[in-house]
């Protein structure tokens, strides 16, 4: 069984290097050519109206965290929460800790895995994008599923 999963692995992880040059030759052509190719499994959302905020999933001495663990924004603004260490990482909003209304702007804001909850973000620096269109004024509650039993939370306040 252990072997079974260390070449399981070991497969995943050549898998994901393959083709590194690749798509370091066509970025290169592309940034030549004035365009430019969106990163890898980063996932897309709709276009938000206001600024863009980014948080950092990460590991801060030896604890899982988002950083900042709270954010204050405006209705309409998009983050942004990048894969920086410790992955895979998502983000889940809890259903009794978010405002009135706030389910269905949150999972059309999202590429998501089910609702509430975005895709798996498993690659270093992939990057899961929430648009904040419409969103009611409050607090929205959220977690690393993951990493949930290990304190991975954050906040949200939409002013």
């Amino acid at each position: 069984m252990r072997v079974t999963s260390m070449v399981a692995g070991l497969a995943l992880a050549l898998a994901a290097c393959a083709g590194g040059e690749k798509a370091d030759d066509q970025a290169a052509g592309d940034q030549a050519a004035g365009t430019e190719t969106p990163a890898a499994g980063t996932s897309e959302a709709p276009a938000g109206t206001g600024a863009t905020h980014d948080v950092d999933m990460t590991l801060v001495d030896g604890q899982y965290r988002f950083v900042p663990e709270q954010l204050t924004i405006k209705s309409g603004d998009v983050v942004r929460y990048h894969n920086r260490q410790g992955g895979p990482h998502n983000v889940m909003f809890f259903a009794d800790s978010i405002p009135a209304g706030a389910a269905a702007v949150i999972d059309a804001g999202m590429d998501e895995s089910a609702p509430l909850t975005s895709q798996m973000a498993v690659a270093q620096d992939e990057v899961i994008t929430i648009a904040f269109n419409g969103a009611p004024a409050g607090r929205y509650h959220y977690t690393c599923v993951p990493h949930q039993a290990m304190g991975m939370n954050g906040n949200i306040i939409v002013e």
